[in-house]
């Protein structure tokens, strides 16, 4: 299998691999959860015989999660799902250890959507995706491939909306397990990965301080109260922005300030959308803002900020530091772009910490046994993760963390099963 990953992979250069490695031996050390699972599929081999593909950012934390598949006996193809957080050496790492990868860091879009092709020209029996990318292809371009597919998992909040789209229409022709929906995830990796890595991201990019400064969050969703609540553990002054009333009056509750985005463009020092939708932020507030503004984006695809539109008003663009590009208004105004208005934590950072995301691939690898196991079943539609899979990796938390818990008695469980009056 080495030989075979090295002869048909396409990636930078293989002599990255040395540090790619130091990097997935440091995750690893810190998945504990992963690490279990790890041990119980070596035992099992659920999934001797088969082929996986991958889609994800293709860093450290991702790779270990593919040796984990491997590790239960699959062949494992992977690509990324953003050329932007592509590490080469992570690639080159995984293979020499006998992991078939198709992804390089910012390659061109065509060549970035050939290697995700060539991922599922393997003609996996399960997918584990990231956005919806690979059911899209599958479903749009290359229904060829789909024949053999089991079924697979998403991560991401895009990806079960464009999959329950699919689903909506009957054009859905495998089960897939909407893994970004369970606890385990959005609890905890939307909202403290993303609320600490997209900070880790801006602050490492822009190398300026965020106390004292106002930041305007678009969007208040599980990601949202993660960025929000960062950014107020930093010092900043945070301005909401929603379409939603009831997540509106959260936000205000939770202590923010609630604007219209017209309103809360004039006032921003920092914006971060997290909205999953695109257009949150366009001509008309780039004319209202401060001189100085800094955009940044935390949802999957790098259409929330219209980029056209910031052009069309600009007279010139320039890259002022990695990831930094000044667009110089007419009026003589600049705003500024994080990594090209994609995944500011992941294209100028290093993703969420790995003690968060090791929860999250667990469930990926636990929902992926699960949906191999109960492919027939499922039918072609999207599923939730199982809860005593969600509460298993929890419980897997705790343990490796050293805390219990309690247990209800046989007294306490009769009382709450009875409809009668106590």
């Amino acid at each position: 299998m080495t030989v075979n990953a090295k002869q048909n992979s396409i990636v930078q250069d293989m002599a990255l691999a040395p540090e790619g490695h130091l990097k997935i031996d440091w995750v690893a050390a810190h998945m504990p959860v992963l690490n279990r699972i790890r041990e119980q599929f070596e035992q099992e081999q659920p999934f001797k015989g088969l082929k996986v593909a991958i889609a994800l950012h293709l860093e450290a934390k991702t790779a270990y999660l593919a040796k984990v598949v491997q590790a239960g006996g699959a062949e494992v193809t992977i690509t990324g799902s953003n050329p932007l957080s592509t590490q080469d050496d992570v690639c080159a790492a995984l293979v020499e250890d006998g992991i078939t990868v198709f992804a390089k860091y910012n390659p061109e879009p065509k060549e970035f959507k050939e290697l995700m092709i060539k991922a599922l020209e393997t003609k996996p029996d399960l997918i584990i995706d990231d956005g919806g990318d690979f059911a899209s292809i599958l479903h749009s371009e290359r229904p060829d491939l789909m024949a053999q597919i089991r079924g697979g998992a998403e991560e991401t909040t895009t990806g079960i909306i464009r999959l329950k789209a699919l689903e909506k229409e009957g054009a859905l022709n495998f089960p897939m397990v909407a893994v970004n929906d369970a606890y385990c995830k959005y609890l905890f990796d939307n909202r403290y990965g993303t609320g600490q890595s997209v900070w880790d991201g801006i602050n490492r990019t822009t190398n300026l301080v965020v106390a004292g400064k106002t930041v305007v969050v678009v969007g208040y969703g599980w990601c949202g109260k993660g960025v929000a609540m960062r950014a107020k553990g930093l010092g900043a002054q945070v301005i909401v922005t929603e379409i939603d009333a009831i997540r509106a009056v959260e936000a205000h509750m939770d202590g923010f300030t609630v604007l219209p985005m017209i309103e809360a463009a004039k006032l921003g020092d920092f914006f971060v959308t997290v909205t999953g939708n695109r257009d949150v932020i366009r001509g008309e507030h780039y004319e209202v803002m401060k001189n100085g503004a800094i955009l940044s984006n935390a949802g999957h695809f790098d259409v929330e900020v219209n980029k056209p539109e910031l052009e069309a008003l600009s007279t010139s663009k320039r890259v002022v530091r990695r990831n930094i590009e000044e667009y110089q208004l007419k009026d003589g105004r600049s705003i500024y772009l994080l990594a090209e208005g994609r995944l500011v934590n992941l294209a100028a950072g290093d993703g969420h910490p790995a003690e968060i995301m090791d929860m999250t691939f667990a469930l990926q690898a636990v929902s992926l046994k699960y949906v191999n196991d109960n492919y027939n079943t499922i039918g072609k539609k999207v599923v939730n993760v199982p809860y005593e899979l969600d509460e298993q990796v929890a419980r897997y938390k705790l343990e490796a963390i050293g805390t219990g818990i309690d247990k209800l008695t046989e007294e306490q469980k009769s009382y709450l099963d009875s409809w009668q009056e106590h």
